[in-house]
């Protein structure tokens, strides 16, 4: 949202981006070139919120509002009933065993738009939450600003203390359960894949949930106990990702589910070859593994063979990257999804 946010004015958009909490990003909202506004969200179903919602929509004229969580969802439909403004609902993955599930189950028959982030999430809503999805729902993928992928250095190289010739992957996910990373088969294959490569290293970007920390202490306790821990860094989580990727000869997504992988489309788009788990989102983001390699999920053994037959081929890697560069750079640019965006709200706001 941020990339939309910062792009909106020069590609024809007119946005009010509207935030029932605060967070790291806020000051980088405030600053991203459209009105923002500060709420709170104070119960699970605030009607002071769904009021203050309904002043802000109306006082803009606005025509079209869309939300990117159920919860948040939820209040602009209380926000928006018996009125013409359209609602749309943009959904990124599914929301099993939380207040979001109990919003959506409400919600989601009350909002006429739905999208979805990718065609693979679009079978799991029918599947695992029972979603007649034949009508009301389409797909737009996500989108990625390239401009702020623009490195000023191979920074985490320099902070390792790595050659040239030293050859760096990595993973940016946190070691977070309801997010379905999957670290430890990373970990798991690099037993292998470290010593074979000995000039190799392996960087997990992300950071660890207090809610499930041993999902984190798992993977770390892994690599002392197999010897490998002077090569496998854990370095927390990070805001200069373009530097992160950057430094990086190979890029790794070990993940049991996704909706749009934000992640692997800034690793293409930068050129970094990626090696991604064997799931419908990932087959989709790399075209069924033409533009990157796919990898048994969850099984090491595989992922440690993709992985060193990847490194020991430079030009392999080289070819991989560029291509990765220019499909992700044409399918999954922040111009090409505000567009879809933006003919999705004016089809809903004519008359």
């Amino acid at each position: 949202m941020l990339d939309v946010c910062r792009n909106a004015k020069q590609c024809g958009l007119d946005l009010t981006f509207v935030a029932t909490g605060g967070g790291e990003l806020e000051q980088d909202f405030r600053e991203s070139g459209v009105e923002f506004i500060r709420l709170q969200r104070r119960l699970p179903v605030d009607l002071s919120l769904a009021s203050q919602l309904r002043r802000i929509i109306n006082a803009r004229d606005i025509k079209v509002v869309h939300s990117h969580q159920p919860v948040e969802a939820l209040h602009l439909y209380l926000a928006t009933r018996n009125s013409k403004v359209q609602r749309v609902m943009t959904l990124h993955g599914v929301y099993p065993g939380t207040r979001n599930e109990l919003a959506l189950k409400f919600v989601a028959p009350r909002t006429p738009t739905k999208v979805v982030v990718s065609k693979d999430l679009l079978t799991r809503l029918t599947s695992e939450q029972k979603f007649d999805t034949s009508n009301g729902f389409l797909v737009v993928n996500n989108g990625v600003d390239s401009s702020r992928l623009n490195p000023s250095s191979r920074t985490l190289r320099i902070e390792l203390g790595l050659a040239d010739n030293d050859l760096l992957l990595g993973m940016v996910g946190n070691f977070q359960p309801v997010a379905q990373k999957d670290q430890l088969t990373v970990c798991r294959a690099l037993s292998k894949f470290l010593q074979r490569l000995p000039r190799a290293h392996f960087a997990f970007i992300g950071g660890r949930s207090e809610a499930a920390p041993q999902l984190f202490d798992d993977c770390v306790n892994y690599c002392r106990e197999h010897n490998i821990s002077e090569r496998v860094h854990f370095t927390g989580k990070r805001g200069d990702i373009a530097e992160v990727l950057n430094s990086l000869d190979a890029f790794v997504l070990s993940t049991r589910r996704e909706g749009s992988p934000i992640s692997v489309i800034e690793a293409m788009i930068m050129g970094v070859p990626a090696i991604l788990s064997d799931i419908g989102a990932l087959r989709e983001v790399s075209s069924d593994g033409k533009y990157g390699v796919l990898f048994r999920t969850g099984d090491a053994a595989d992922l440690s063979a993709k992985l060193i037959a990847l490194a020991e081929e430079p030009t392999r890697r080289a070819r991989l990257g560029a291509k990765a560069r220019r499909w992700a750079s044409k399918e999954f640019s922040i111009e090409s999804h505000i567009a879809k965006l933006s003919r999705l709200y004016k089809s809903l706001s004519e008359p």
